[in-house]
C-alpha cells in the first residue's frame, strides 16, 4: 500500500495510473471508483466521511426509536417510567443535526489534508490486512476511553458543567438519539478523543489507512448510541465482556449525574474509584 500523498486537486485518474485494478477486491474497486467519480480527493474524502457518520449514526438510532415505541421491550428498560416522547426525540434530533452541520462538517472537510499531513493513506488501494486493522482499532478504543474519562470528569467541574456539559444531561433517562446531543464545545472536546488516537498513531507509525479509521468510527458510533439507549438486554455486550461499559453503566451516570465517566470500558472508573454506582444508589 502506497503512503504517498495526493497533491491538492490532482486528478484521481493520475492517482490511480499505476494501480492494477485486477488485483483489487470488490470493496477496493468501489473505493477507487468513488475517488475517480468525484475526481478530487479532498472533496471525496470529506463527503464520504460526513455521509458515513450521518448514515451510521441515524441508522443505528432508528432501531432504538422503534424499541422505545414498542411496549414489549419495557421489561429491559433501565428506567421504565421514563420513555422519550416523539417531541423530545424530534427536539433532540434538531440539536444533533445543528451540531453535525456546524461543528462536525467543517472538521470532517478539513480531515483529509490533516490526515495526509500526518501520513495517513486515504485514496490508496488495496486496504491494509486485518492483522494491521485489528490492533490499530483496539488502540483507538483504549486511547479514546482514557481521554474521554479525564475530559468527561473535567466537564463535571462546576463552571464547565454549568456552561457546557449540562446540555448533554438534559435527559436523565437517555435514549439513542441523545448520544451526540451536546453543547458544540463538548462535541469538539470529546470528539478530539475519537480523532486524536488515529492522528497520533499515524504521526508516529505512518502506516494508517483511513479505511481503518472508518471501521473505528463505525464501532465508536455504535458504542455511543447503544450506551445511551437506556436498555440492558440479557444479550447485551457487557454480559459477555464484563469490562465493557454498556448502557447499564452510562444510564446510571445520566440518572445520578455522578460516577461512570468512561465510555467503552470500566477500567478507568474502577481504578479511580468512580465506578461505585451501587454505593450511590444505596445512599
Amino acid at each position: 500500500m502506497s503512503n504517498s500523498t495526493a497533491p491538492i486537486h490532482e486528478s484521481a485518474a493520475l492517482l490511480y495510473a499505476s494501480t492494477d485494478f485486477a488485483k483489487l477486491n470488490w470493496l477496493e474497486l468501489q473505493w477507487a471508483a468513488w475517488y475517480l467519480w468525484i475526481d478530487n480527493p479532498i472533496i471525496a474524502t470529506g463527503l464520504m466521511s460526513f455521509l458515513l457518520h450521518e448514515i451510521v449514526y441515524f441508522g443505528r438510532c432508528l432501531p432504538w426509536v422503534i424499541i422505545d415505541a414498542t411496549p414489549y421491550f419495557r421489561k429491559w428498560k433501565l428506567q421504565p417510567n421514563k420513555i422519550p416522547t416523539a417531541q423530545e426525540q424530534w427536539e433532540c434530533t434538531k440539536q444533533v443535526l445543528f451540531s453535525h452541520f456546524t461543528i462536525e462538517l467543517p472538521a470532517i472537510y478539513l480531515f483529509h489534508p490533516m490526515a495526509e499531513f500526518f501520513g495517513m493513506s486515504t485514496w490508496q488501494v488495496p486496504f491494509p490486512p486485518l492483522s494491521s486493522i485489528i490492533p490499530q482499532v483496539a488502540f483507538f478504543f483504549v486511547f479514546e476511553d482514557m481521554f474521554h474519562f479525564f475530559a468527561h470528569r473535567a466537564l463535571h467541574w462546576g463552571p464547565l458543567y454549568k456552561h457546557i456539559h449540562k446540555v448533554h444531561h438534559k435527559y436523565s433517562a437517555p435514549f439513542g438519539l441523545a448520544a451526540e446531543y451536546a453543547h458544540p464545545a463538548e462535541v469538539f472536546i470529546l470528539g478530539t478523543g475519537t480523532l486524536a488516537g488515529p492522528l497520533l498513531y499515524c504521526a508516529f507509525r505512518r502506516d494508517l489507512h483511513i479505511f481503518t479509521v472508518y471501521i473505528w468510527i463505525v464501532l465508536r458510533l455504535f458504542q455511543a448510541v447503544d450506551a445511551h439507549s437506556g436498555y440492558d438486554f440479557p444479550w447485551s455486550l457487557q454480559h459477555i465482556l464484563p469490562f465493557w461499559s454498556g448502557a447499564e453503566h452510562h444510564d446510571f451516570h445520566h440518572m445520578a449525574f455522578v460516577n461512570n465517566f468512561s465510555t467503552s470500558f470500566r477500567w478507568c472508573d474502577r481504578f479511580f474509584g468512580t465506578d461505585n454506582n451501587l454505593k450511590t444508589k444505596a445512599a
